[in-house]
């Protein structure tokens, strides 16, 4: 998945460095109007769907309850908290650096959608920060899980639910499979919403 991930980022590069050669002002108005806001609703609406038709993700949320919350909103507080204070000891924009943290290990949203926002540069800066959270989730599991063993959760923000939730489970016991999918999507759904709001304050 990754190699198509990179292939396609390469790819559009090379597209949109041609189109600046040669192509039409109204090629990049479309794309970025149109083209991204329908891939992002598309992107969000396929995501809420295979939550809907997995009956056993459903009965895993309403097992869990409301308790569950306190992990993804701590997690999240703790993303963007996180890229603040990265912004002031680096000297570089608080608002954008929170909006690329807010990501939340999302990287195919937060490169995106932060470019669009804020720039190619945080841009660029929003996918390789989340792809990175997600590889450092795995590489480092076995380190992460000695101090709690819902820190592996907390590293892979979004990616818990999905990518990284094989190795979270299997380093922190089985009992934390629900809390891990749970705060993954819960996570998932709030990155745009965040990222956003977030955008706001610039």
């Amino acid at each position: 998945m990754i190699k198509y991930i990179l292939l396609s980022l390469f790819l559009g590069g090379i597209a949109g460095y041609l189109n600046n050669m040669w192509g039409a002002q109204a090629v990049n108005t479309f794309i970025s109007d149109y083209l991204f806001n329908f891939s992002l609703i598309a992107l969000l609406f396929v995501m809420g769907l295979n939550f809907g038709l997995d009956k056993e993700s459903t009965e895993k949320f309403k097992k869990a309850g409301f308790r569950i919350l306190v992990v993804p909103f701590a997690v999240a507080s703790g993303s963007v908290i996180g890229g603040l204070t990265s912004a002031l000891i680096l000297g570089i924009n608080p608002v954008a650096s929170m909006a690329v943290c807010a990501g939340y290990g999302w990287y195919t949203l937060a490169g995106p959608l932060n470019g669009q926002l804020f720039g190619v540069e945080w841009g660029a800066l929003g996918f390789t920060v989340n792809f990175l959270r997600e590889l450092l989730t795995i590489a480092t599991v076995s380190l992460s899980v000695k101090i709690d063993k819902y820190a592996p959760i907390a590293m892979g923000g979004a990616t818990a639910m999905d990518t990284t939730l094989p190795v979270i489970v299997r380093y922190s016991g089985s009992d934390t499979i629900i809390t891990a999918f749970l705060s993954g999507f819960i996570l998932s759904l709030m990155a745009p919403f965040t990222i956003t709001l977030i955008a706001t304050l610039a």
